[in-house]
């Protein structure tokens, strides 16, 4: 019964996910592979963001560091919003660090070999821009409601920003374009491929084909639906008081485990590294070669770190913060944290071990589990263990997403609400039982289609960002922003 269940969902939404992706990863055929335009789209804007800003990604990296510490936060404790800027950037990461890191990963390599990782990386740095941007618009552009809650992110700068510049009509067609991408995207890559591969790796603990689990997805993805419920009926501070706590454990679980694995393979670090450059340039075909790798990189890094798809400036909009700029620093740390660095470990641990040879037909969260074996058999189950914690993070963070995209289309219509949650809750059971192909397709064109309209409103609303930045560098430089340790003010820091 359950297998035929499984078989009815797969039939029925696969078509849909390969008739969607076809249309959202159209391609041109460029030396001997084919080129999607989104990813082109995607890093001309990382490309303009970084030298638009001089670098901003690098220069204000540190300032980023210091406002989350709390080393400005006396400057803004009273300033409208509802948390901090520690829990506004876990709850953001919440959100991006995730199966991306661990099972995209994963498919950026079985793909593209180890070279897919400098492009990575790449991707993830310049990604930082653009999430400063964004996520800089989120708050400059928000709405503090009656209640005292927040609702920000692209909607309200697309529609208000735009609006303000004389382009309102434009502005409210491509706010209801993202806030109907940003629906379908909490359902598919911020819901559905999470609780896919986490139940995907929970078979793989149990015994794989074998494992007793088999077939029992639906069950899985009730279980983790009822955990998900009792957390998002609660708001974003409630979210915001899980992830925080959450978010710090499970990144921290997961990052000594690849560091044991590395150390134990630490003869192969310098070959892995080599491989990973000589991948990223010199691949068969050449050209066409490093084009192919270099796709499957961006478009792995992008689902993973969100720069350009503008979801993340939805929690940063709840920040209490009186200058929109601050959170536009904090935002770029994101894409640090998740390609950078996670991504970065990852995929280094795929490669020393070996796990990532076509020849074994390891896919997704497989493969990590292969390079988790090698270091202990027992770590498949540490695997397991932040698989689950990381997928239900994910699915918190875009549930609050989900349920601020529904809002704004719906004029904050709690009943509206409750039926998005109700869908949203009903995906997660849905996406634990369909195949991997199928999500990944699906949520990588849901998540993609939201970086159109973002960042059409991105470009045209820069200069408002670049004065938000001139004004704050001026008045940083004055003192007129002092820094606080401990509550005391620091003189001539």
């Amino acid at each position: 019964m359950a297998e035929s269940f499984d078989a009815r969902i797969n039939a029925a939404l696969t078509p849909i996910s390969n008739a969607f992706s076809s249309v959202i990863f159209y391609s041109v055929p460029i030396a001997g592979t084919s080129l999607p335009l989104i990813v082109v789209w995607l890093l001309a804007a990382s490309i303009f963001f970084t030298l638009r800003f001089k670098f901003i990604n690098l220069r204000m990296f540190r300032h980023g560091i210091d406002l989350v510490r709390g080393r400005y936060s006396s400057t803004f404790e009273d300033s409208p919003g509802q948390i901090t800027h520690f829990q506004a950037l876990t709850t953001a990461v919440s959100g991006t660090v995730g199966l991306g890191n661990i099972a995209g990963v994963a498919v950026a390599i079985g793909l593209g070999g180890p070279g897919a990782t400098f492009w990575m990386i790449l991707a993830g740095l310049l990604g930082m821009s653009t999430k400063f941007v964004e996520c800089t618009l989120g708050v400059k552009y928000r709405r503090i409601n009656e209640d005292g809650t927040v609702s920000g992110g692209p909607m309200y700068y697309l529609k208000n920003g735009l609006n303000e510049r004389g382009l309102g009509k434009l502005g409210r067609v491509l706010a209801i374009l993202f806030a109907v991408g940003l629906m379908g995207g909490a359902l598919g890559g911020g819901n559905m491929f999470q609780s896919n591969q986490a139940f995907a790796q929970l078979l793989g603990a149990t015994g794989g084909d074998a494992s007793p689990l088999q077939g029992y997805g639906w069950a899985f993805g009730l279980v983790l639906a009822g955990l998900v419920a009792a957390v998002i009926f609660g708001g974003v501070s409630k979210i915001a008081a899980v992830t925080s706590r959450l978010v710090p454990f499970m990144a921290g679980l997961y990052i000594l485990t690849i560091v044991y694995v590395l150390t134990v393979n630490a003869s192969a670090i310098p070959g892995a590294f080599s491989a990973i450059l000589t991948g990223a340039f010199s691949p068969q075909g050449i050209t066409g070669g490093i084009i192919g790798v270099m796709i499957q990189g961006i478009r792995r890094a992008t689902f993973s770190n969100e720069a350009g798809i503008g979801a993340a400036a939805v929690a940063h909009s709840a920040v209490k913060t009186s200058r929109p700029i601050t959170e536009g620093f904090v935002a770029l740390l994101e894409p640090f944290i998740d390609t950078v660095l996670v991504c970065t470990m990852t995929a280094l641990a795929l490669i020393v071990t070996g796990v990532y040879d076509p020849a074994l037909g390891y896919q997704g969260v497989q493969m990590t589990d292969a390079a988790f074996r090698a270091g202990a058999p027992w770590f498949s189950w540490i695997l397991t263990i932040s698989v689950v914690l990381f997928a239900f993070s994910t699915i918190l963070g875009y549930a609050y997403y989900g349920q601020k995209a529904t809002g704004y289309l719906f004029g904050e219509s709690v009943l509206a609400r409750t039926i998005f949650r109700i869908v949203f809750l009903m995906a997660t059971v849905v996406g634990a039982t369909m195949s991997l192909g199928a999500v990944v397709d699906l949520s990588d064109s849901l998540l993609f289609f939201m970086s159109i309209p973002n960042i059409i409103g991105l470009y045209l609303l820069t200069p408002v960002v670049k004065r938000e930045l001139d004004q704050y560098m001026t008045d940083l430089r004055s003192g007129a922003i002092p820094k606080y340790r401990h509550g005391v003010h620091q003189a001539g820091d």
